[in-house]
């Protein structure tokens, strides 16, 4: 089952119909507001807006392990994540979509990062953040509705720099990001990559573009209401093509064997040194 993060200007889709209300207490905290079980036409799936339900919380409070966690106990074996981005590169326009396949963190540890800790040590791999055949699956449906569309460019496997916020970044950093090898900026995919990744659970991320960052002063600065009748119609966007990546064939995830970069092969500590709490959430993160 997919389960749908919906950043800034995707807290709510219309089309959906919700099923029910889904626990937010973990072991971690509480998840954001807003966690249901939806359809979008017969599909089930999972949906939690990144920032709640009203967009309360910023980037830096959002607590990623307490939805990811979340999201698996419910069932998610996926995760589509939607968010709002910057670009850094002149060709790729607001209204957009770009979908990362490498990562770059410039956050600056005001998050809890991993499900390691307290007593726990164990290491994944990161680096190949998105499954090839996650890429290939959005690559298919995008390519399928071109060329006669031309609402929406796609730019696929690109490098998201992800910074701390709340403030955008200064035109230095945003140069320096360029010279990294950055094609767009956010402030939330990390840590979420990684603690899907840590539970086992596919992450597929939707990157649409609203503005354009600090980069060149040649090219102006949006508007807030601009910005705003973008987010509008990127969300309709965005919709379209849930519908699509969430219609899954019947044996889509038996073919990903998620499990074999998770945390369940990459867990340090001695079983008998695990706490019996511990083992509790352990259980579900692995199942």
């Amino acid at each position: 089952m997919w389960a749908i993060v919906g950043g800034s200007g995707f807290e709510k889709f219309e089309g959906v119909t919700k099923v029910l209300n889904l626990d937010r207490h973990t072991p971690f905290g509480e998840a954001s507001t807003g966690f249901k079980k939806i359809k979008i036409g017969e599909q089930e799936c999972l949906f939690l807006p990144r920032h709640g339900e009203n967009h309360e919380l910023s980037p830096s409070e959002v607590n990623y392990r307490a939805n990811i966690f979340a999201l698996k106990r419910a069932g998610a074996l996926g995760v589509l994540s939607i968010s709002a981005v910057g670009s850094l590169r002149a060709e790729f326009k607001p209204g957009d979509l770009v979908v990362p396949s490498q990562y770059i963190d410039r956050t600056k540890s005001h998050r809890a990062v991993s499900f390691c800790g307290d007593g726990l040590v164990g290491h994944v791999s990161l680096a190949h953040p998105v499954h090839k055949n996650l890429l290939k699956w959005v690559e298919d449906v995008t390519q399928a509705d071109r060329p006669d569309r031309t609402d929406c460019q796609v730019h696929l496997r690109k490098t998201y720099v992800c910074i701390e916020g709340p403030y955008f970044s200064t035109q230095a950093e945003s140069l320096s990001y360029i010279r990294m090898g950055a094609d767009i900026i956010g402030m939330t995919n990390f840590p979420e990559f990684a603690l899907a990744r840590e539970a086992g659970l596919g992450y597929l991320p939707l990157s649409y573009v609203t503005d354009y960052d600090c980069w060149d002063d040649a090219i102006p600065h949006a508007t807030l209401p601009e910005i705003l009748k973008i987010m509008k119609e990127n969300n309709q966007k965005a919709f379209q093509l849930v519908e699509k990546l969430t219609n899954v064939p019947s044996d889509f995830w038996t073919t990903l064997n998620l499990s074999e970069g998770s945390l369940q092969n990459g867990l340090m500590t001695p079983p008998e040194r695990i706490r019996p709490d511990q083992k509790e959430w352990l259980n579900i993160l692995f199942a």
